[in-house]
């Protein structure tokens, strides 16, 4: 560093040079002589919540061999800046940090390093895209997850697809704080065009046959699509049908009895005095969560009408499948789930039989989850749930590699 200077705004601006040294022509080898000076503005990261730029006087070089093709270069030194860079390696890196860590937007790192939003997102972008091309960060993932979300809302015709499938390593790791103990720690692998069972096949292929034999466990939720192509792809795989999806189609049998119970009996959808409707939320709830409150509502509404007893087995039912993931050992919550198996499928309620129906479809997938040690998608979620907020804070996404490259860093698929 050989000068700082401030300006008007409080700007810094510092700078520096390299110490003398003998230089070869990068071409020939041979000794270079010394030619003067460039002097180049690159962009730092801010200290002390001002803009900071390093003014690097690169020192430029003249090659002697006349019959060099290289007749003159310029310093290099990639510690301080990539070739052509407009931000330092150091701004490329606080900027990285800033979107990983604290959920920076690029308007926001732009206004901190006093540079355009454009500037800042091509000077990391090759680095995210080097990072992703690395095949070394789908190595020892054993447990994968897969979901499906929707990465725009607008027409498709402007920028394609809606639907993007997202692939998670769900891979349990040793807990630093408590040994003995595994955690997951979920990081997002990919991000590919679709929702459908080829999408999620296409990319299992081009993973390899390494990473598909070290695969053990597969969740997903209740797509047939995905289970297709855990069948076709991971062979050798577990697939674990997600417990809170399965506790999700539970409720949900529960809100169609209680919509078609209150046609038959009102002949319209529910208002606010009627006594179905006024429980709504409370079916939703787990029995062990229930207020003295809300079960004296609950109770009251049932015994109004003869006619509630098919919401109040259609909730008891719910409580079942509920209570199979509550049990104090996964052995009786397998023996929970069978009497589901071998039940729900004959009950007189017809919304009933059909979940009773569908969980014996994927009966394999259901019972896994309490031989797999209780695997499932919640760290899929918990991805799902960081990519919903950075497109919040990035309002919107119009270059879907962008999106992808931005996703994989803030979910942690990315090494840097």
């Amino acid at each position: 560093m050989t000068a700082v200077a401030r300006d008007d705004h409080g700007a810094l601006a510092v700078a520096v040079e390299s110490a003398p040294a003998v230089m070869g022509c990068p071409s020939c080898g041979v000794v270079a002589h010394r030619h003067g000076r460039l002097e180049v503005r690159l962009v730092d990261a801010p200290s002390a919540g001002r803009p900071v730029t390093v003014v690097w006087r690169q020192r430029r070089w003249v090659c002697p061999e006349t019959s060099c093709p290289r007749v003159s270069f310029v310093e290099q030194d990639e510690q301080i800046a990539r070739p052509r860079a407009l931000l330092t390696a150091r701004a490329c890196r606080w900027a990285i940090e800033q979107i990983r860590r604290e959920h920076a937007s690029i308007h926001g790192l732009a206004r901190q390093l006093g540079t355009g939003s454009d500037t800042v997102w091509a000077s990391i972008l090759p680095l995210l895209e080097q990072a992703a091309a690395d095949e070394s960060r789908f190595d020892g993932v054993t447990t994968l997850g897969v979901d499906e979300h929707v990465w725009h809302h607008v027409n498709p015709i402007k920028r394609g697809p809606k639907e993007l499938t997202g692939m998670v390593d769900l891979t349990r790791q040793p807990d630093p704080k408590n040994p003995g103990k595994q955690v997951v720690k979920a990081r997002l692998l990919d991000l590919v065009v679709g929702r459908s069972g080829p999408a999620y096949a296409g990319w299992l292929k081009q993973r390899g046959e390494e990473f598909r034999g070290c695969v053990e466990l597969a969740t997903l939720d209740p797509f047939r699509g995905y289970k297709n192509a855990i069948d076709d792809q991971l062979q050798d795989a577990v697939a674990v049908l997600d417990a809170f999806h399965v506790v999700k189609l539970a409720g949900h049998a529960v809100d169609e009895v209680r919509r078609r119970v209150q046609q038959e009996i009102h002949g319209h959808r529910g208002r606010k005095n009627d006594p179905l409707y006024r429980i709504r939320n409370i079916l939703h709830a787990g029995d062990d969560r229930l207020t003295e409150r809300q079960r004296s509502r609950l109770a009251a509404a049932i015994a109004a009408d003869e006619r509630h007893d098919e919401v109040w087995v259609a909730y008891l039912c719910a409580q079942q499948v509920r209570s199979a993931y509550h049990q104090a050992s996964h052995t009786e919550g397998r023996a929970v789930a069978e009497k589901i198996l071998d039940s729900f499928q004959w009950c007189p309620i017809p919304e009933i039989a059909r979940l009773g129906r569908t969980l014996a479809q994927w009966r394999e997938a259901f019972l896994a989850y309490f031989t797999a040690g209780g695997a499932n998608s919640g760290g899929t979620e918990a991805i799902n749930g960081l990519i919903e907020f950075h497109r919040r804070v990035a309002r919107g996404f119009r270059n879907r590699e962008n999106y992808r490259l931005r996703m994989l860093l803030i979910g942690g698929g990315l090494s840097l």
